[in-house]
């Protein structure tokens, strides 16, 4: 096998003009920034709704977060398929389109007193297929509205910004159920996708290169390839697979755990979770700076273990009055989640061959983020049978694990992932 081939940066989307027009990569960054939010907010709305007004059970709840995230075991693979073909512009508006009416739906249907458990598990489905269709295709919409020599200064800001996203997000959702109430979340949460698609609607329209003559089988067969090849790539995807399945499982168990064990209104809950973006925020502030000093490699391992031994802090909250642990335990594991996960995500976005970089992304999302419903499933049945609190020792427990797994393999012994990527595999040729 050749070394992983590393495409030099003026190779790279030769069809993309030497400057943007003003403000297209600020609109972009607007879009996918509310877009995100909203995501984020939807996986604690739909979960509270759940909780205090259908009175949802520990494993009726585990299953609905279940069902907004099995969509990346499911459509992942072919989305990177998808991203590849389907304009790319038009596919973001209507997936956004989608879900601001999945989400809508349900306090119109409150409002009409006819709202159910299975309608609250539907929009969790069709808005979790929406997402992952929508966030595979952003991975590539960038480098199709964004000169080359831009690109680098791009991803950071985007990948900062989607990792505060991430883990602000259900903060604010706490906080935004504490203020309007769970259904009017929804509310605001539904006009974040209209917002994102009035947004996106004024972009350029990007379609990446494509290979019509193949079939989407071989396609993904060639993303998988490359990633399972690699030897940066595939034990990092090991790393992010298990970080996930323990945030899914996390997730899943904070408001049931917070809500039903220690006494959290929705608001107390919500600024209790604020740590959560606050960590986040943290650690995409230092991320470069930790991996300059320490190495990526190290920095991921180091900041992972840090957070991991903080989040054991967590479940010696047992009512308000020490809510404080919670919060330093939430922070710390966010600040280490998020360090880990700018650095793998820029490395795949740099040393990935631009005619691979969809199905790379949709690879590592359809291992990793595929883990998502299986934590929140696990949560559920250990929660129903041995109780919220001993569950929640068990997940903090085990957040430990993939830094030490990283730790014992070929990326551990390096200082840098880049020195690191010498027996990677080549890319496959187009087809001429």
């Amino acid at each position: 096998m050749g070394g992983a081939r590393t495409i030099p940066q003026q190779d790279r989307h030769d069809d993309v003009p030497d400057t943007s027009p003003p403000g297209v990569f600020w609109r972009f960054w607007a879009a996918s920034t509310t877009s995100g939010a909203g995501t984020a907010v939807t996986a604690l709305a739909l979960p509270l709704v759940a909780l205090t007004v259908l009175d949802a059970t520990a494993f009726e709840v585990a299953l609905l977060a279940a069902a907004g995230q099995v969509s990346w075991l499911l459509l992942s693979l072919p989305a990177g398929v998808v991203a590849q073909r389907v304009p790319l512009r038009r596919l973001q508006v209507a997936l956004d389109l989608v879900r601001c009416a999945a989400l809508g739906s349900l306090p119109l249907a409150w409002w009409l007193g006819t709202l159910t458990y299975p309608h609250l598990l539907c929009a969790a489905l069709v808005t979790g297929a929406a997402t992952v269709l929508f966030d595979i295709g952003n991975s590539t919409f960038l480098p199709a509205v964004v000169p080359a020599r831009e690109l680098a200064a791009r991803n950071s800001v985007m990948s900062g910004t989607h990792s505060v996203t991430d883990t602000a997000g259900p903060s604010l959702g706490g906080v935004l159920i504490g203020v309007t109430g769970p259904v009017g979340a929804l509310v605001v949460d539904a006009a974040s996708y209209l917002a994102s698609a009035v947004l996106l609607r004024t972009l350029p329209e990007g379609r990446p290169a494509h290979r019509g003559d193949e079939s989407a089988l071989r396609l993904m067969r060639e993303g998988w390839r490359y990633v399972t090849g690699h030897p940066v790539m595939r034990p990092c995807m090991i790393w992010a697979t298990a970080a996930n399945f323990l945030n899914a499982a996390l997730l899943a168990l904070t408001p049931l755990y917070l809500v039903r064990e220690a006494g959290f209104g929705p608001l107390e809950l919500g600024l209790v979770l604020a740590m959560d973006g606050v960590g986040g925020l943290a650690g995409a502030a230092v991320a470069v700076r930790v991996t300059t000093r320490l190495g990526t490699a190290r920095g991921i391992i180091v900041a992972d273990l840090a957070g991991g031994a903080l989040l054991l802090l967590a479940p010696l909250t047992t009512s308000g009055q020490d809510a404080y642990w919670f919060a330093l335990g939430n922070a710390g594991f966010a600040f280490g989640t998020v360090i880990g996960s700018i650095t793998t995500r820029t490395y795949r976005q740099t040393q990935s061959p631009p005619e691979l970089l969809s199905r790379v992304m949709a690879t590592v999302r359809f291992v990793s983020w595929g883990a998502l419903p299986l934590g929140a499933v696990a949560a559920g049945l250990l929660a129903t049978r041995f109780g919220a609190h001993t569950a929640l020792w068990a997940v903090c427990a085990a957040a430990l694990l993939p830094p030490l797994y990283l730790f014992t393999t070929g990326v551990g012994r390096h200082r840098d992932l880049v020195r690191h990527a010498g027996a990677g595999p080549a890319a496959p040729r187009p087809a001429s």
